[in-house]
């Protein structure tokens, strides 16, 4: 994913999913409002400590990373990837993203969560 300089939303972003995906969800928080809104997948998540709680509980999960895209359109930002996981690396995740004042007040996170669950016996 290629960030131009003359978004700062999406440089915001972008530092923010490198940083969970990295495994840091502490650094992470740091592009995050405290009041910030998650919607995923059979859940809505209010507060920081709720959605650095989601991400938390995923993080370790993963084993590797491939980024699709990523766009910017002034305070919207939307990412695609495949997070890889011992379960799956070709189910693909999106998010969209609000961000106001320096921070990201919004995520709207849409995967498929069956495919993340662990493999089923014969």
């Amino acid at each position: 994913m290629n960030a131009t300089p003359h978004s700062p939303a999406l440089n915001l972003v972008l530092d923010y999913h490198r940083a969970w995906t990295g495994g840091d969800v502490d650094r992470a928080m740091d592009y995050v409002s405290d009041d910030v809104f998650c919607r995923a997948p059979g859940i809505d998540l209010t507060g920081k400590e709720a959605y650095r709680g989601y991400l938390a509980g995923f993080a370790p999960n993963l084993t590797g990373l491939t980024d699709v895209a990523s766009f910017a359109d002034g305070d919207h930002v939307a990412l695609f990837y495949y997070p890889h996981t011992a379960a799956t690396s070709s189910a693909p995740a999106a998010e969209y993203f609000t961000v106001r004042d320096g921070a990201i007040t919004e995520s709207l996170l849409l995967f498929d969560r069956l495919s993340y669950a662990p493999p089923t016996g014969p």
